[in-house]
């Protein structure tokens, strides 16, 4: 949003330096004009044995030179933070130098690092006004509810092209299957596994199975390849992901911060299984939709013996479907990214 103002401003992107190129990669195929990148060093110093927390640490105060660097160079008005190591350094240098920052929480439930940048910041975004419970009371004037930010691209897409591009048939109801870019393993053998007699139920199923497990799901739904009403990928860049969610009727997938945000926006009636490794994030969020009638909660460990019963239920009862999607669609507040770069183009004018 910030790129589409009326005022020009300079964007600068920090990230984290041995981080594979994920982040650069990310950055360059978004539509956002950074200016410049770059990477500085950080580690995680939680959860971690102590050989690797000592050489985070190390790596702490070196990304602490590298982002003091930076902001003298740049000389920022304002700084966004999204939570991640990386920001740790910016964070400290950013306070040394009295530069106005904003930390966004895209999760209900905040991790470690952002409560920790919370202390520095002169501003906390949440998606959901939920998550102040998480926060300090004396962080109470710091906390504005923005929404989630969803992109163009997402929010853009229509029903009727989505149909269209993926060949589907107006007349069925759409599931939509999703475990992230990377994919969710236990998710696509509990698909795999209900395929043949999920399709009897009159639907059609788009499955994005992630990059990583895409060769064994194909392996495993081989003789439904052909089925004119299952579609396989791999992957679906965020143009197409748009059009998915928009022709989705049902959506199963896990519960990470985006589904705050672009189930409610399509109005998706969403099956949602929290991945079990991580924390507790992705069972608060789910757990969030569930209990605002925006979606049914399911485990990871009974998926297998729930999942084809409970699609069946909301394929064969109309009114309970159109519940669930008018409660998620209730949850929507409106342009989050239009709120987080209000609130820091605010911010920008008090240096």
């Amino acid at each position: 949003m910030l790129h589409k103002s009326d005022a020009a401003h300079s964007l600068q992107f920090v990230g984290t330096q041995g981080s594979g190129g994920f982040e650069k990669r990310l950055v360059d195929a978004s539509s956002v004009p950074f200016e410049n990148y770059y990477a500085v060093f950080a580690g995680p110093v939680v959860g971690v044995n102590p050989f690797r927390a000592l050489t985070s640490i190390l790596k702490m105060v070196l990304g602490l030179l590298q982002s003091l660097w930076i902001l003298l160079t740049q000389r920022p008005k304002a700084i966004l933070l999204t939570g991640g190591w990386a920001n740790v350094p910016l964070a400290v240098a950013g306070s040394v130098l009295r530069v106005p920052m904003l930390i966004y929480l895209p999760d209900i439930e905040p991790a470690t690092t952002i409560q920790v940048l919370s202390r520095f910041v002169d501003k906390i975004a949440t998606t959901v006004p939920e998550s102040a419970q998480y926060f300090r009371a004396d962080d109470a004037e710091k906390l504005v509810t923005t929404g989630y930010p969803l992109r163009d691209t997402v929010t853009s897409a229509e029903r009727d092209d989505a149909l269209t591009h993926f060949g589907l048939d107006d007349t069925r109801k759409t599931i939509l299957v999703t475990g992230g870019s990377r994919g969710a393993r236990t998710i696509n053998i509990a698909i795999g596994d209900i395929l043949p007699a999920l399709l009897d139920e009159n639907v059609q199923v788009i499955h994005v199975s992630g990059t990583f497990d895409h060769e064994r799901t194909h392996k495993q739904v081989a003789d439904m390849l052909a089925h004119p009403h299952y579609h396989l990928f791999p992957y679906l860049d965020s143009a197409d992901m748009g059009r998915a969610f928009a022709v989705a009727d049902i959506v199963v997938g896990r519960s990470g911060a985006s589904s705050i945000g672009e189930f409610p926006y399509f109005g998706a009636a969403s099956i949602l299984v929290p991945y079990p490794y991580a924390w507790r994030y992705q069972r608060v969020n789910a757990d969030w939709l569930a209990e605002r009638g925006a979606g049914i909660r399911m485990d990871d460990e009974t998926m297998a013996d729930e999942l084809l019963p409970t699609l069946r239920d909301l394929l064969t009862n109309e009114q309970r479907l159109n519940e669930i999607q008018q409660c998620a669609q209730a949850l929507y507040t409106g342009n989050g990214a239009k709120h987080i770069a209000d609130e820091l183009l605010a911010l920008s004018k008090t240096r």
